[in-house]
């Protein structure tokens, strides 16, 4: 049989930067479903694929946490499959009883229903102390008032076998803020996803393993007029189901080239927002043979377009186009050989 080589690609709608397509939970996800459909493995990240009590797993997209992403990206680590990941649950000590019970129900259901292999949970020797703050630009992040905390909760899971963490960090409800009125129907940064990333990076910088984060917060008062893209973050008592179905089948990162994995050199495209290119994995692939496909309408709060930064991007005016565009590298036709416009189409060759 002849070798073909598999079409990889890599996904990347940055965290809190309120992209109009994955600034909420899930809303990226048919972005992400549509394109599994034409690699043989696409790789992604929590915030693409995360929807609340929503989510929907797939055999050929992978679920790696943005720092190991990036690790990915500069070739330090590779991504091994796995069949399943014995998970490790990390609580909040300063979660409160009944919500701390919510938590521990959604995650025996997933055990009973979904079949996610939760070996363990322990909760914090401290409160985590979780502050949101939003930079000048925008974009959402936050702090942890007890990192060590939540290092020693890792470290006791990881002593055990477990070979994936999930973490449920109690944040500060902020119910009655304007800006979660404005997120609610349609607009502004999701202020949580920025602290949520500083935890899972944390975590996985420490330990080398897949982690992801689910907020633990006390149920928002019905509003009947919601933005359906905020809807599933409305749904249940917890983000945390999304997150261990990600979790259970998550690549194992390694550092041995031999070990049957995927590396940075084995990826055919980065489809990323066109202002949002300058992140480190982004300028990881921008200096390989890794097509750069940059999506117009995917309109974030930073401004970082690739052409400063010395990226030669094919641009695109949204994911269905650069869907086309992926066909077409797939198959080993010329994207532009796929449009009229010919005296447009050539100017491009040399870049590409």
């Amino acid at each position: 049989m002849l070798y073909k080589k598999p079409y990889c690609a890599v996904l990347i709608v940055p965290t809190g930067v309120g992209a109009s397509i994955g600034g909420y939970a899930g809303d990226a996800l048919p972005v992400a479903r549509a394109m599994g459909e034409v690699c043989d493995r696409l790789i992604t990240h929590p915030n693409v694929m995360n929807g609340a009590s929503l989510y929907w797993a797939k055999e050929n997209i992978d679920y790696v946490e943005g720092y190991a992403l990036d690790k990915f990206a500069g070739g330090e680590w590779g991504l091994k499959s796995v069949h399943q990941n014995k998970i490790g649950v990390i609580f909040d000590q300063n979660i409160e009883p009944e919500l701390y019970y919510r938590h521990l129900q959604a995650m025996d259901g997933l055990r009973a229903t979904v079949g996610v292999n939760v070996r363990d949970y322990i909760v914090t020797d401290a409160p985590l102390n979780v502050q949101l703050r939003i930079a000048d630009s925008g974009a959402s992040w936050g702090t942890i008032g007890n990192p060590d905390s939540l290092l020693r909760a890792g470290q006791k899971l990881v002593a055990q076998g477990i070979s994936a963490i999930a973490v449920v960090a109690r944040f500060p409800d902020d119910s009655d803020s304007q800006a979660l009125n404005d997120y609610r129907h349609g607009s502004g940064v999701d202020a949580l996803a920025g602290a949520e990333a500083v935890i899972s990076h944390l975590l996985v910088r420490e330990f080398q393993i897949p982690c992801a984060h689910a907020p633990a917060l006390s149920p928002l008062p019905l509003d009947t007029n919601i933005s359906p893209r905020a809807a599933a973050e409305e749904l249940g008592y917890t983000f945390l189901p999304c997150v261990l179905v990600g979790l259970n089948k998550a690549p194992q990162f390694t550092q041995d080239r031999n070990s049957h994995s995927l590396w940075a050199d084995d990826i055919d495209a980065l489809i990323i927002p066109h202002h949002a290119c300058g992140g480190s994995a982004t300028l990881s692939f921008a200096h390989s043979h890794t097509k750069i496909i940059v999506v117009e309408d995917n309109e974030t709060i930073i401004k970082v377009p690739p052409e400063p930064l010395a990226i030669k991007p094919i641009r695109v005016k949204s994911y269905l186009e650069a869907i086309g565009v992926m066909v077409a590298h797939k198959a080993g036709i010329h994207f532009q050989g796929l449009t009229s416009d010919t005296a447009h189409n050539w100017c491009y060759i040399e870049s590409l």
